[in-house]
């Protein structure tokens, strides 16, 4: 079987090698490896996320509990909000190991004691997240991100909210149309339109 970057245990080069990302307003040099998503650089997408939810905080309330990072890879989403938001508990989650070891590496370099990583399976199904954040692993394919929406949609709390990236040639009209009829308790609207995605926001009532 191809080794995809949403393997559980990939293939491929694993050495470590530095890059520079702008995180949280600051330049930081970062460890990646093969065998994950976007290891040369700062995924284009995930760029746009950061840019949007930058400009969303501003004014906007603290934190009210967990957020998650769902589908972390080597951590910029979870790194860039534990960055911003130190009191709170950020949760970086994915299925693939290696990932999970970058995004602790670098959690580990910039001294982050407020980001946890875990395998899915391993966050307590207690634990219902104020925020998710995701740029999700759309090449998995379509009946695989529904199915992985619908495990971690319904974990919002009421009033929380998630913001996921999309780009528009790869389905994010469809993915919007689908999460609003799928989950009528939540609120689906698209916030941000940039360079070819789309940043839709679910609100649960």
């Amino acid at each position: 079987m191809t080794q995809h970057y949403f393997s559980e245990s990939p293939v491929g080069d694993a050495r470590q090698r530095e890059i520079e990302v702008e995180l949280a307003g600051a330049p930081r040099l970062l460890v990646t490896a093969g065998g994950v998503f976007s290891p040369e650089h700062l995924d284009q997408g995930t760029a746009v996320l950061l840019r949007t939810l930058e400009k969303a905080s501003h004014g906007a309330t603290p934190l009210t509990g967990p957020l998650l990072d769902l589908g972390c890879g080597w951590g910029p989403i979870a790194l860039s909000a534990a960055l911003s938001h130190p009191d709170a508990e950020i949760w970086a989650v994915d299925i693939n190991e290696r990932a999970r070891s970058l995004a602790s590496a670098n959690a580990a370099r910039l001294g982050l004691e407020n980001l946890r990583v875990a395998a899915p399976a391993d966050v307590p199904t207690a634990v219902e997240f104020a925020e998710i954040h995701s740029n999700p692993p759309i090449r998995i394919g379509k009946q695989a991100l529904h199915a992985l929406l619908a495990q971690w949609l319904p974990r919002l709390a009421p009033g929380g909210s998630a913001t996921l990236v999309v780009a528009k040639h790869l389905g994010a009209d469809s993915l919007q149309a689908w999460i609003a009829a799928e989950f009528p308790e939540l609120s689906v609207t698209r916030i941000a339109r940039d360079k070819g995605f789309s940043v839709i926001r679910a609100v649960k009532d």
